[in-house]
């Protein structure tokens, strides 16, 4: 792509784990990416790694919760980087507990941040993307989406992902835009450190024992993802729609 033609990707949660690695693998892949997190500081990072390798990117700070946010970080990135028609919602929060200890607040904070983030960003995007009879939506679910002890929050959340990515596929296919979704089993980031520390193991154990139960014989990296999220958003899969790629190093029972 030229820079006159150059495609513009949004990336949630791009400051670290999965949205990183998303962003600078869209970044090398022609789009120029805006790489949007709660704090535009966080996202600096990402940016710096683009642009080290000749790629155009931009941070911008934004709770995907909050309307408002939302809207000024969409307009700032047509603005700054042109008009978005890829939009990869990977934005996300953990509050684990079992049902009978977990928090209403627990349980708002992940459906606000996983849920209505989607919800919102993909609403203000999608504009752009139906003026320009173009779009890519993929939106991050999990394998927790089938069920996870201590995750009713999560699991129903990547759930109603699956649901809300299946209905934006039938609403704005004729304008050529595509939604789908990306479910993630075991995956190596901060956030899977954050539970084995939860649960009282050591990362690398935990690790080991997830690697056990996975055909592959190893848990997954942000790359893996990353990989899976370019193939969706790439001109090629314009008849892949409504479609959750469970990414996951085997099937799941």
């Amino acid at each position: 792509m030229t820079d006159q033609t150059q495609r513009v990707a949004i990336v949630t949660g791009a400051a670290r784990g999965i949205g990183a690695a998303t962003a600078i693998r869209l970044a090398a892949d022609g789009f120029a990416v805006a790489v949007v997190d709660l704090e535009e500081a966080a996202g600096k990072d990402t940016v710096e790694k683009i642009t080290a390798a000749g790629g155009r990117a931009l941070a911008v700070g934004a709770d995907v919760s909050d309307a408002e946010q939302v809207t000024a970080a969409v307009a700032r990135v047509a603005a700054e980087l042109g008009a978005p028609t890829v939009l990869v919602n990977n934005a996300g929060v953990l509050r684990d507990n079992l049902l009978f200890k977990m928090s209403e607040l627990d349980w708002d904070t992940v459906m606000n941040v996983h849920l209505k983030g989607a919800f919102l960003m993909s609403k203000a995007v999608q504009k752009h993307m139906v003026d320009a009879g173009y779009g890519r939506i993929v939106n991050l679910s999990s394998s927790s989406a089938l069920g996870n002890r201590g995750q009713a929050n999560y699991s129903a959340a990547k759930a109603g992902l699956q649901g809300f990515t299946k209905t934006l596929a039938k609403e704005l296919g004729k304008f050529g835009v595509t939604a789908n979704a990306v479910a993630p089993g075991f995956i190596a980031t901060d956030m899977t450190a954050a539970t084995a520390e939860r649960v009282g193991l050591g990362f690398e154990d935990f690790k080991a024992m997830a690697a056990s139960q996975i055909p592959v014989a190893r848990v997954g990296v942000p790359d893996d993802i990353a990989h899976t999220v370019s193939f969706l958003v790439s001109e090629g899969a314009g008849f892949v729609s409504g479609q959750v790629v469970y990414v996951a190093g085997g099937p799941l029972d």
